[in-house]
């Protein structure tokens, strides 16, 4: 079993852990022939800076993340950052579950996504997605792979989550940024709340994102408990644009150190 898959916590004893998602970097490599901006070096800059894992999607069509930057990521993190966690997330019936084989990384997040799909927009249906997920959660915990599932915060489907061998959960975060500063915020958040409690009652871990920012994140973890890690790509790149990879990276470990403030 991996070394770095450690028992899953219960409560708010630990901070919560930043991964970077690098496929902004990599899409706008892409647009050229140059190969920069490097996803490697701007996976090095966030570590040196203080984020606590990576993280790619790399979708069938590479029109990001291609599957030479999921293998040079491995090696980086293997030879430079072995206590860096490495999450890679897609959907399990396209590309993978070749990923998860090869490379073995620390985490899989399962994300339902439609080939092409523009951004992943919604969780795994449960109970009806059970009975196909459950081989390829139980191949992919065998090669001690941690597995999440990107769900929608819907309390009672936290324990067909578990009942399918999962042993995160990932919340999808889009409908709390929309709500973020409107007067939906605290009824949006109550319901991530419940969903994240649902999950450690019986016994997933939580992970969350998708649109969240510096703005919004230390609300959200605020409110909703346990949250182990969030990973975060759109919004840090885009800060990053303007403030520097480092500088951002200091600033959204400042938003989730003011989560945990008394």
């Amino acid at each position: 079993m991996n070394p770095l898959i450690a028992p899953e916590a219960s409560g708010r004893g630990a901070h919560t852990a930043l991964s970077v998602n690098l496929n902004k970097v990599a899409l706008l490599r892409n647009t050229r022939h140059l190969g920069i901006p490097s996803v490697t070096r701007a996976a090095g800059i966030v570590l040196q800076a203080g984020a606590q894992g990576i993280t790619v999607h790399p979708r069938p069509d590479e029109r990001h993340i291609r599957a030479h930057d999921v293998h040079e990521l491995a090696e980086l993190l293997r030879r430079d950052w072995p206590h860096i966690e490495y999450n890679i997330e897609g959907n399990p019936f396209h590309n993978l579950m070749d990923f998860v084989r090869a490379v073995r990384p620390h985490q899989a997040t399962f994300v339902p996504d439609a080939q092409g799909q523009f951004t992943s927009d919604h969780g795994w249906q449960l109970p009806q997605d059970i009975e196909r997920l459950v081989p390829l959660i139980a191949e992919t915990r065998a090669l001690g792979v941690r597995v999440s599932l990107f769900m929608d915060p819907i309390p009672e489907a936290m324990r067909h989550a578990r009942e399918a061998g999962a042993d995160r959960v990932e919340l999808y975060t889009e409908s709390y940024a929309s709500a973020w500063g409107t007067p939906r915020q605290a009824e949006v958040l109550a319901g991530f709340a419940a969903a994240a409690e649902a999950a450690l009652a019986v016994g997933l871990g939580v992970n969350a994102g998708h649109d969240l920012s510096r703005e919004n994140l230390a609300d959200f973890l605020r409110a909703v408990p346990g949250v182990q890690e969030v990973s975060i790509g759109h919004a840090l790149i885009a800060d990053a644009l303007e403030l520097g990879y480092a500088e951002t990276i200091r600033d959204y470990q400042r938003s989730i150190a003011a989560a945990y403030r008394p």
